[in-house]
């Protein structure tokens, strides 16, 4: 199979005679590797060359940060570390192909964690995975094509990722014994491939390991012969990967074990990874994902939203310093909207890591254009209006984590074994514009697309200017034909694709709209859950009040009847039939556009992309019209267009 190359395709040749690199390390022979493949540049001079890469002693640049300094056919390189350099080179290519003049600029990374989570299962599946197999595993083994972990590792340095685990959260079947000394050999072959792009390896344990694999009747963290069996884990571990990254735990979450089955708390579980992982230098992410699945529907004051704020707000500053949590950008499960998590702005004193989602759970499945640079970018840029410590997201993950160099952000993994890593060409955006913003946090969701359609095609400046804004509207549009206002879910359970409006609505999840004859919506106001109080008083406030509650989260926040008004003057239900049509009309503007394009681009990406707008059309139609007879049939008001709504 001819591997898609995706924004490292062009190659930029004859800017330079020659280059110098006084370094050998694995990252240093990456560099060389890669000046031959993106600037067709082989030939190596002992003096200046006139592409110089140099190590310098700068504080302000840190371990990743770099400077690129000269024109376009003299340039030096300059970073305190080889894995900087790299990063200096993938910029000065990407400035090269786009065609930006500079004369010098220094980039050091906003964040200092910036991690993938991949999803990926021994037996070579991928849970929520929508472009194909695992590229690590297969058949309960490992895949073994360390080609592809190699072309992986480079676009991941391309946009600046620094650490991924390879395994599913969900620990499960063969996956359990990674941590044995039997896989150690492969898990280091992987190791150094990720290592020469600066990458480091982690993996996802399982909380049960001690009993599932080591033969002990107990998981307790606090159990003498517990810690024995992991500190004889990771001491093997990292006498075999000196440099391995860590481990990543999801504990007491949707019928995974954890601590609360021996009367423990997650801090005592995280507690005992991070002290056995310290020592070498290991860090320990602990994931937040923690509610009742067993949720009664009939019980209103159960309120699955506030339930990582109530577990882990009271264990603020009681996890050691080499320990991460783990936090969902929003306090449900990565919908098309929900708001900024208050854990996010609540913690002091424990690091954090806010996380994403790659693949498109319930945007999509890689079938549906769904760029997500503004979703990301609302939860970095949300402003938490501490009267303590102020500052946006963005801002807090560094400023409040004990440990700044344990903050940053993760995301769940999107490629597979397709041919073009993600399944639909376009969304490739979504890998390329992650990396970016990690690193850049002040990166404009229109500045990225462009950058990206620039470097994976060569369109015209109109073509271009075309194809970003179908990619900048996309969240906005599949936001038009799917779950109304901020209500979310109403999807197939668990495949999470395609329209079920009640389909969770008396199941044991917790994630429920509520609407009857007279409205919808969830009450979680101060008369309601009071989930608003979680946040600090002036958003609890603006969230709370019907007045100033933005239209976008209006049903998260309140349940409201159909003939409320919404800021921009309509009632709900005619909100509801006016986004539904118009954003199945949005879609057929984007076949037309990429009509438009396909004579422009490869044979394959304007089929792949053709044929995915085509099964986006008819679920977005889908969707439509299964919403709109739904609330037709609850509210008994009719659309004032007259358009058809069946009956």
């Amino acid at each position: 199979m001819t591997r898609d190359l995706c924004w490292l395709r062009k190659v930029a040749s004859h800017y330079f005679q020659h280059f110098s690199l006084p370094a050998d390390d694995l990252v240093a022979r990456s560099i060389r590797r890669e000046v031959g493949t993106l600037l067709n540049l082989t030939k190596e001079v002992a003096s200046e060359g006139d592409l110089a890469f140099s190590l310098v002693t700068e504080e302000c640049l840190g371990r990743e940060g770099y400077r690129v300094k000269g024109e376009q056919n003299h340039v030096a390189i300059q970073s305190n570390t080889t894995k900087g350099l790299l990063y200096g080179l993938f910029a000065l290519y990407e400035k090269l192909i786009l065609g930006e003049a500079f004369t010098s600029f220094t980039s050091v990374p906003d964040q200092a964690l910036r991690m993938i989570n991949h999803w990926d299962n021994m037996d070579g599946t991928i849970e929520r995975g929508y472009a194909g197999d695992s590229i690590f595993f297969k058949d309960n083994e490992f895949r073994k094509d360390y080609q592809l972990i190699e072309s992986y590792a480079r676009l991941l340095a391309s946009v600046g990722i620094n650490a991924i685990s390879i395994n599913n959260v969900n620990v499960r079947g063969a996956a359990k014994a990674l941590i044995c000394e039997e896989h150690f050999g492969e898990l280091r072959l992987i190791d150094e491939i990720l290592g020469s792009y600066g990458i480091k390896l982690y993996l996802s344990v399982n909380f049960a390991a001690p009993k599932a694999i080591g033969g002990l009747e107990t998981a307790d963290p606090l159990a003498k012969e517990v810690i024995a069996f992991w500190q004889e884990k990771i001491d093997a571990l990292y006498r075999y990967i000196p440099d391995f990254g860590g481990f990543v735990v999801k504990a007491d979450s949707e019928g995974e074990p954890g601590p609360f089955a021996y009367g423990r708390g997650h801090d005592d579980g995280a507690n005992m990874f991070g002290r056995l992982l310290q020592p070498h230098g290991g860090h320990l992410v602990w994931r937040c994902f923690v509610y009742n699945h067993q949720q009664n529907w009939r019980d209103r004051s159960i309120d699955r939203a506030k339930a990582a704020y109530d577990h882990f707000m009271p264990l603020d500053g009681k996890f050691v310093e080499n320990v991460s949590l783990q936090i969902k950008l929003g306090p449900l499960d990565f919908q098309v909207r929900e708001p900024t998590s208050p854990l996010l702005s609540g913690l002091r004193k424990t690091n954090h890591i806010i996380e994403f989602q790659l693949t498109q759970e319930y945007t999509g499945h890689q079938k549906a254009v769904y760029y997500q640079l503004p979703v990301w970018k609302e939860a970095l840029d949300f402003d938490c209006r501490n009267e303590d410590v102020p500052g946006q997201v963005k801002e807090l993950l560094k400023n409040t984590s004990p440990q700044p160099a344990y903050s940053g952000i993760c995301a769940v993994g999107v490629v597979g074994m397709s041919e073009n890593w993600t399944g639909h060409k376009l969304m490739q955006i979504n890998l390329y514009g992650y990396g970016k913003l990690c690193w850049n946090n002040q990166l404009t969701t229109q500045d990225c697309a462009q950058r990206w359609i620039g470097l994976t095609f060569d369109l015209a400046e109109d073509q271009t200017k075309k194809l970003a804004d179908l990619l900048v509207t996309s969240r906005e549009t599949y936001g038009m034909y799917t779950a109304p206002r901020g209500v979310g879910f109403m999807v197939t359970p668990r495949t999470h694709d395609g329209p079920n409006i009640d389909g969770y609505e008396y199941d044991r999840w917790g994630t429920y709209h509520f609407a009857d004859h007279l409205g919808i919506g969830n009450d979680r106001t101060t008369s309601g859950t009071d989930y608003v109080s979680q946040y600090a008083p002036a958003i609890r406030d603006y969230f709370n009040d019907l007045t100033t509650c933005p239209d976008e989260l209006l049903l998260w926040f309140h349940h409201v009847p159909y003939t409320h008004r919404l800021h921009n003057s309509k009632t709900l239900i005619q909100d509801i039939y006016d986004t539904h049509f118009e954003g199945v009309k949005r879609v057929e503007d984007y076949q037309a556009v990429w009509e438009e394009i396909g004579p422009h681009v490869d044979q394959n990406s304007y089929q792949n992309v053709k044929e995915l707008l085509q099964w986006q059309r008819e679920l977005a139609v889908e969707w439509r019209d299964q919403i709109n007879t739904y609330f037709w049939r609850k509210s008994g008001i009719a659309d004032q267009a007259g358009r058809k709504v069946y009956p």
